[in-house]
């Protein structure tokens, strides 16, 4: 998809009020240096565009997907005078300079950054965040166009189409959801080819004990199961209807316990793993299914009703709203990722998660002091947020304070 755009769109979006303020407050430049120094990255010598200024930059790319590259590096520098001190004049370098040191950065310090520092966020005082001692978590994956070139088709593939193949390649991710907040944490990429199952594998190994973790039918295996459950977190998934589950007891609330097997093998010898099974129907609901089937690890009817379980694991929707929020919201429909190579595709999808994951966390701050659910704060609303926060950000440089509240705090005292 051609770009001609060589100026910021005009228009409002909650992205065009962010400013960079807020991915430093998020990932702060010390930490960015930290990752850069580990992963042996971090500029030897004195370039227009150092290492560090490259990794905001990345993460500026997706406020101004539809700007061109020297754009968004205008805006960054121009905004971040801290990003550089006053003894070092960085330039506006042209567009293959800016490839060449994208290209020496690399996916992996975008990588450990993310991973280290994109986590859930609710708080004991986060409304609609947990379910009784439980934080809520979802796992879902997704697709994402990139651009047309044939190393980027041979790296990730192309989906199919009734006219033969799509018209661009596409990129396959599963993550995880803390439900509360819409952050996405664990997220894992792969080519297209590459099963959501697959990836899901690497995703589980980011739940904790703590966790409730709801998952749709297409994710459920003996083995995925138990790896899940032996993270410690518990988990609320819903099973396909032919599954053979056989009633061991009849519980109190209506539902029952069970047995799930490895083999037929293990079937036979009775070797397998107790689940409680809720079997349910929606009753005057256009569309709904016949017949709805959870298998939870909650063996308790006390701690979790089957009643509220049901009516809990339909929030598991929440990961599409945040899927909607990642490629629709942030980077703009009709908009494919824009790098030429499959290296700079993954880095600039985990700029995109970064950036989605700064913003959710301003929401997130602003719920908490409006004492709302994060759930219920909509784009527009976070814009009027924003707004009253901007002046702070640009008097003091993201490094000397923790969080939004304490820029808020210096500038109320000045």
């Amino acid at each position: 998809m051609a770009r001609t755009v060589a100026e910021l769109p005009k228009g409002s979006r909650i992205t065009d009020y962010i400013g960079f303020g807020v991915l430093a407050s998020t990932f702060p430049l010390g930490n960015v240096k930290q990752v850069l120094s580990e992963t042996g990255k971090q500029s030897i010598r004195e370039r227009e565009l150092p290492a560090h200024v490259v990794m905001y930059y990345v993460m500026a790319l997706a406020l101004y997907m539809q700007s061109s590259y020297r754009e968004v590096l205008r805006c960054l520098l121009e905004g971040g005078q801290w990003l550089r001190g006053e003894e070092v004049n960085l330039k506006i370098t042209g567009k293959s300079g800016i490839s060449q040191a994208r290209t020496r950065l690399g996916v992996e310090p975008m990588k450990r950054l993310h991973d280290e520092m994109v986590k859930p966020i609710a708080t004991e005082a986060t409304r609609g965040a947990w379910y009784r001692c439980w934080r809520l978590v979802s796992i879902d994956g997704s697709c994402m166009d990139v651009a047309d070139e044939s190393v980027n088709a041979a790296e990730f593939g192309r989906p199919a189409s009734k006219r033969g193949i799509s018209g661009f390649p596409q990129m396959r991710y599963v993550s995880l959801v803390e439900n509360g907040t819409h952050v996405l944490f664990g997220t894992q990429m792969g080519s297209y080819r590459t099963s959501e199952r697959k990836l899901a594998r690497q995703v589980i190994e980011h739940l904790e004990p703590g966790m409730l973790c709801m998952a749709d039918r297409g994710f459920f295996g003996y083995d995925l199961w138990n790896s899940s459950r032996a993270s410690g977190a518990d988990l609320l998934w819903r099973v396909k209807k032919n599954l053979d589950l056989p009633m061991l007891e009849r519980l109190p609330d209506g539902s029952y316990l069970s047995m799930i097997f490895k083999s037929a093998k293990d079937r036979r010898h009775g070797i397998g793993v107790k689940v409680r099974v809720i079997e349910y129907r929606l009753v005057g609901i256009p569309d709904a299914e016949p017949l709805y089937r959870l298998i939870t690890t909650i063996l308790d009817t006390a701690e979790a009703p089957a009643q509220e379980l049901a009516a809990l694991y339909h929030e598991r929707w929440e990961i599409e709203t945040a899927f909607d929020e990642l490629k629709t919201h942030l980077r703009g429909t009709k908009v494919v990722l824009r790098s030429k190579t499959p290296e700079l595709c993954r880095q600039e999808f985990y700029g995109l998660l970064m950036t989605h994951f700064a913003i959710r966390g301003l929401m997130h701050e602003a719920a908490l002091s409006e004492d709302i659910d994060p759930d219920q704060l909509s784009f527009v609303h976070s814009v009027k947020v924003v707004r009253r926060k901007m002046p702070f950000f640009g008097a003091f440089p993201p490094s000397a304070v923790d969080d939004v509240s304490q820029i808020r705090a210096e500038g109320n005292s000045g």
